[in-house]
């Protein structure tokens, strides 16, 4: 459940955090990764006996990997500088990671060979108006763009409609991971809050291995940790996803449940950010609760709009 656990953590956990330590993230992530497969899962022998590791020990994956037991415990202790794509590529076979786990390992490593002087503050993040345009003329379907850190940096009046919720709360601009921890509104929003709860969290993970050193996000993790257990949590799994595409239920106040299809589409002309979209297919139960959602927002358009 969404809670908001407002005691404030110690000062110096609460640096630790936020801080988006790449070399913590590297070691925690390998480790997190080892700890999950067995050694008759990896075809290794056991030879019976107690264990007194989960999963494979740092020796089994630098053979599996086919590099030094001395080698693969630096790069696990976060030394990730300089090494190779082929090492990166053997590593992520030895720990089977997924494509959303492989991406992030090599974000982390070209973080952690990124120099000091080479890291830029980020850009303003702005809404070009050929993007506005477009998410005007999608009339029937609820859209918006977002950044890595889940703002609401634009949406079609459908959008708005769909997450009126959220749009609710205050502070601007919108903040998804904000409105998914700390507001109660969010438990009945998503009818299965645990799993948005999950994906909202390994979004901001896979985020913050492309991005260690955004403030803006570190400040969001650093705030979430504090005063959300649920978010600290999952925060330590090091899980990641990617999130191109699927269905997501929503609960909305007005119109009730929908089942909706989605596609997020990163816009290549503007780095960082995603549009997505949802829909529903014609005749569904869904597609009329998409449109019953479609005539509640031209009313409330209405009302608004000055006599």
């Amino acid at each position: 459940m969404a809670g908001n656990d407002r005691t404030p953590m110690p000062a110096r956990r609460r640096r630790t955090v936020a801080s988006m330590d790449t070399q913590g993230d590297v070691r925690e992530f390998l480790a997190s990764r080892r700890a999950r497969i067995t050694p008759e899962q990896a075809g290794l022998p056991t030879y019976g006996g107690t264990r007194r590791v989960a999963g494979l020990r740092r020796a089994e994956v630098a053979l599996l990997a086919g590099v030094s037991p001395d080698y693969y415990i630096r790069l696990e202790r976060g030394n990730l500088s300089g090494v190779s794509d082929s090492v990166l590529d053997a590593i992520a076979r030895a720990l089977r990671l997924d494509e959303a786990e492989r991406s992030h390992l090599y974000d982390l490593a070209r973080a952690a060979s990124t120099s000091p002087r080479a890291r830029r503050r980020p850009a303003r993040q702005q809404i070009r108006p050929g993007v506005r345009s477009l998410l005007d003329a999608m009339t029937d379907a609820p859209a918006f763009v977002r950044n890595g850190r889940l703002d609401i940096l634009a949406s079609n009046p459908l959008g708005r409609a769909l997450y009126s919720p959220a749009f609710a709360a205050p502070g601007q601009p919108v903040n998804l991971a904000r409105f998914c921890f700390l507001d109660p509104a969010a438990e009945e929003f998503y009818p299965h809050w645990s799993d948005s709860a999950d994906t909202t969290v390994y979004l901001l993970r896979t985020e913050a291995g492309r991005d260690p050193y955004n403030k803006a996000l570190s400040d969001l993790v650093g705030e979430l940790a504090t005063r959300s257990d649920d978010f600290r949590t999952r925060w330590a799994a090091h899980n990641v996803r990617l999130h191109q595409n699927g269905v997501k239920s929503f609960r909305h106040p007005v119109v009730g449940r929908l089942d909706l299809a989605f596609e997020a589409m990163p816009l290549p002309a503007d780095p960082g950010l995603t549009l997505t979209a949802y829909s529903a297919e014609a005749g569904t139960p869904a597609h009329d609760t998409l449109r019953l959602l479609a005539s509640w927002a031209a009313s409330a358009d209405q009302r608004e709009q000055p006599r």
